[in-house]
């Protein structure tokens, strides 16, 4: 049996329980920028035609050069960072992976609806592959290899899996130097940093070995048209992207100031979803969802609460709801 899955979003869920029309509602469960990358305008035949190999060679040069991967690294888009985590179990023989709690629970889900063994992080048993959030969802924790020997390398795990998908935020702490390590696998989310989740893009940087069985698991033309084409111009424009780390770090400031001043106190996050103690989050959650606002609550704990940030027109919405 797979573990159970666990996410934000899922507002049709809210709404059969709480009521309200879809319009109605404030998402803030997830951890999807509000303030979303322009989208330009779309060629027509990204639309009417099968991606060909330039408008792929187009994405992954963009990606490269935007995150810096080392030119051994292999480079893999996909239909979304779903897409890569839950194929991955299934190319390699079922083992044994470790994957630190608590954390995104896709991982566990996958790994253990493969056949895999899920290790925990103070068991003694030995992993073939490990897998770390950094920064972590839902506590915002990076990796820090050194502390966790041999640094800089997938160590006793054959396979390191590094899930990078909020690290756009903070690029000066990316492990993607890492990739050209053998054995590991560097992950990145597109949908969240630059707010276009729907678009369902995620790429996976690292060993060839590890990479070419992932794409062929994945079948031809993975990403589509219209995602090679918005990808390939958002990442090459690095001001958007300077600007929108500094945007969101003030947005992030300005939500725990407000949280604090009604009784939550901060415990971790990033500046696209921050963590909260309160005294019962289900409670919380139910009373924000009274003024038809979505939040992320957990099952392993009962007094987290996660917020999203807020889009322009959402400050005053939340603060007459708290």
């Amino acid at each position: 049996m797979s573990a159970p899955r666990d996410h934000g979003g899922g507002l049709d869920a809210a709404i059969a329980v709480h009521g309200g029309a879809r319009a109605d509602w404030m998402d803030l469960s997830t951890g999807i920028n509000p303030h979303a990358y322009p989208v330009p305008r779309i060629p027509h035949e990204a639309w009417a035609e099968l991606p060909d190999e330039c408008a792929c060679r187009a994405l992954e040069h963009a990606a490269r050069a935007f995150w810096d991967v080392p030119d051994v690294a292999a480079a893999l888009a996909a239909p979304g960072l779903s897409a890569l985590i839950s194929r991955l179990p299934g190319v390699l023989p079922p083992q044994r992976v470790r994957i630190d709690m608590p954390t995104y629970n896709e991982y566990a889900a996958a790994f253990s609806a493969a056949g895999w063994e899920i290790c925990e992080a103070s068991g003694k048993i030995a992993a073939e592959i490990r897998v770390i959030v950094h920064p972590n969802n839902p506590t915002g924790d990076f990796w820090i290899p050194d502390r966790d020997k041999p640094a800089g390398k997938a160590g006793p795990h054959r396979i390191m899996v590094i899930d990078e998908s909020f690290c756009d935020l903070a690029p000066a702490r990316s492990l993607i130097h890492m990739a050209r390590q053998p054995g590991v696998l560097i992950l990145k989310s597109f949908g969240k940093f630059w707010g276009l989740a729907g678009l369902r893009l995620g790429f996976a940087f690292g060993d060839p070995a590890v990479i070419t069985p992932l794409r062929e698991a994945l079948g031809p033309w993975p990403v589509s048209g219209p995602a090679l084409s918005i990808a390939t111009r958002a990442l090459a424009d690095r001001v958007w992207a300077e600007q929108m780390r500094a945007r969101l770090a003030r947005d992030a400031a300005r939500l725990n100031i407000l949280m604090v001043r009604h009784g939550a106190k901060p415990v971790g996050g990033t500046d696209l979803f921050r963590l909260y103690e309160v005294p019962s989050a289900r409670q919380w959650q139910d009373s924000l969802a009274g003024h038809r606002i979505w939040s992320r609550i957990f099952p392993y704990s009962d007094t987290w609460l996660r917020l999203g940030i807020p889009g322009a027109d959402g400050w005053p919405r939340l603060e007459a709801a708290l």
